[in-house]
């Protein structure tokens, strides 16, 4: 089954990567990682310590975020916020028409609990517990990877950027991944529902994201601006312990060129726009980083790729 997006000219021309998290796209698609045995140890160690902490909210949240198929729109509002207070006042202001349609569809997949009847009828009441139950979800669950998101994120905004100054946004989407197909002027995605969705002019938001769903995830409502999320390829795993462990033993600068050096060879320029900071500045910590024998440097041309060594990578794994 798949989702085909069509595009037009003026939606090629639109479309683009968000560069930062969006903090109820990571929150929603945790619930669903938290939900599946993924097979990798370090998912599943994350999902462990997230129930350990006994999160508040996730009784309220389970019944609208399943481990399959649809969830509300209204849970991963449009705005876009990095700031998971700014999105939850967006999504407390949801209209109520918006909040009893996407309920109603998520009812034809299985019963709701007799709570839902207010939400959808926007009862202030309900729309503020359901903003708490994300909130604490959020703190127990995603806050405390969130100097991760950020990385990943950064990292995979500069590689498409990269990509669509080399090749153009139709560079950037042959290059999606698995379960994504360019097939201009449609893009084929492997999804649970077959369904097209026409951009009709609007562009498409390309969202990557730190929690990996089975596939990636659409809006339902054509009204609303699309989006499609993907999980980011230069991503380090949900429990970044080890990667964590390294700050205070060399710093949070030079973890983080650390990774980004295990992501794949990296000009000094290319880690001076990601970690934000000089040229001159990075220059040094490289040093410092290959002086340890963690990173091995090579000139390339005009510049000096760096490249993580199997020490560097054997601490980032811990």
């Amino acid at each position: 089954m798949l989702l085909r997006i069509h595009f037009t000219g003026a939606d090629l021309a639109r479309t683009s990567v968000a560069s930062r998290p969006d903090p109820l796209w990571e929150t929603v698609l945790s619930l669903r990682m938290l939900q599946h045995r993924t097979g990798n140890p370090a998912a599943e160690a994350w999902g462990r310590a997230v129930l350990a902490r006994r999160p508040e909210g996730l009784r309220t949240l389970l019944p609208l975020v399943r481990p399959l198929g649809y969830f509300p729109d209204f849970l991963t509002p449009s705005d876009g916020s990095p700031d998971i207070e700014r999105g939850l006042d967006a999504l407390t202001a949801t209209p109520a028409r918006h909040l009893g349609g996407d309920l109603e569809v998520l009812a034809s997949g299985g019963a709701l609990p007799a709570w839902t009847r207010d939400l959808g009828a926007g009862r202030p009441d309900a729309l503020r517990g359901l903003a708490a139950a994300l909130r604490g979800y959020h703190a127990a669950a995603v806050a405390p990877l969130e100097q991760t998101m950020r990385t990943t994120v950064r990292a995979e905004y500069a590689a498409q950027a990269k990509t669509a100054a080399e090749s153009g946004i139709e560079g950037v989407l042959a290059g999606l991944g698995p379960g994504m197909r360019w097939r201009p002027p449609v893009l084929e995605v492997q999804y649970p529902v077959d369904q097209e969705l026409h951009l009709a002019g609007r562009g498409l938001l390309l969202v990557p994201t730190l929690f990996r769903a089975r596939t990636p995830v659409s809006l339902l409502d054509p009204e609303l601006p699309p989006v499609l999320t993907y999980p980011a390829r230069r991503t380090v795993s949900p429990d970044d312990s080890a990667g964590r462990k390294l700050v205070p033993l060399i710093g949070r600068t030079r973890t983080e060129i650390l990774h980004h050096t295990a992501e794949g060879s990296r000009s000094t320029s290319d880690l001076a726009r990601l970690v934000g900071m000089s040229q001159a500045s990075v220059s040094h910590h490289t040093s410092v980083l290959r002086a340890a024998g963690l990173i091995s440097s090579t000139r390339h041309r005009n510049s000096v790729l760096h490249a993580v060594t199997s020490l560097g990578s054997l601490l980032l794994r811990g």
